[in-house]
């Protein structure tokens, strides 16, 4: 489902010490890291500043290969002093055989191990949730991209709405917003970067970047970036490769 998720942190060093901790209990080792972002396939963090604050309220769901690693997972987390979100146990209001735990990033984001019998393929992300002061708006919104984007609504709930693709998924949850996401979908087309931006733009979303390459990251990239209604960067991408 995800190309990328990038949260900007507001020490760098603090949250990838976290990450690159945390992560390798759960068999997610760095991939890349350089002077803007260090990476996790798709999962990246970069220093925030004036320009670009800080992500904040952001739930994020990491695949685990098994619930003992769950358990390692929280364990390492809560021993070296990080704060306890959750301790580690089934949580069948999701799936019955749904098993996480969960800790807070150095800036209160919620980071989730996570193991049950639908696990994303080809990514570590398992799963986000996205808080939203409207949700029928953010709802629209994701409705608008979702042909271009490759997800779709499989469920809108008491409590959540959740967007699924072939594997991984994102819930839209009431409550004080995420701040300062971004989000990538993949495309395989330029003409599918195209039609995304446009069907934002021409419904009234905010632009914020046009259709283009964007040889800063690599030959190829192509992309085009919009804002959600909470003001979170919503990306579609084509490699070209």
């Amino acid at each position: 489902m995800f190309d990328h998720v990038t949260i900007r942190a507001s020490d760098r060093a603090a949250s990838e010490l976290f990450y690159e901790l945390v992560l390798s209990t759960i068999a997610i080792e760095k991939t890349h890291t350089d002077e803007d972002f260090p990476e996790w396939d798709d999962f990246s963090l970069s220093q925030a500043s004036d320009e670009k604050p800080v992500t904040r309220r952001l739930h994020i769901g990491f695949a685990a290969p098994s619930r003992e690693h769950v358990d390692e997972f929280w364990r390492v987390g809560t021993d070296a002093g990080y704060r306890d979100d959750g301790s580690p146990g089934p949580r069948p209001q999701y799936r019955d055989d749904y098993y996480g735990s969960f800790l807070l990033d150095p800036d209160g984001n919620s980071a989730e191990a996570v193991h049950h019998g639908a696990m994303r393929t080809g990514g570590f992300i398992d799963h986000l949730w996205i808080r939203v002061a409207d949700r029928a708006a953010s709802r629209a919104f994701y409705e608008t991209i979702a042909p271009h984007a490759g997800f779709r609504l499989k469920h809108d709930m008491a409590d959540r709405t959740q967007f699924v693709g072939e594997s991984g998924s994102f819930s839209l949850v009431d409550g004080e917003p995420t701040e300062h996401l971004h989000m990538a979908f993949p495309v395989d087309d330029n003409a599918q970067v195209d039609a995304f931006h446009e069907s934002a733009t021409s419904a009234g979303y905010r632009d914020n970047g046009g259709p283009g390459e964007r040889p800063e990251y690599h030959n190829g990239y192509y992309g085009a970036y919009v804002l959600d209604p909470d003001g979170n960067n919503v990306e579609l991408v084509n490699h070209n490769r």
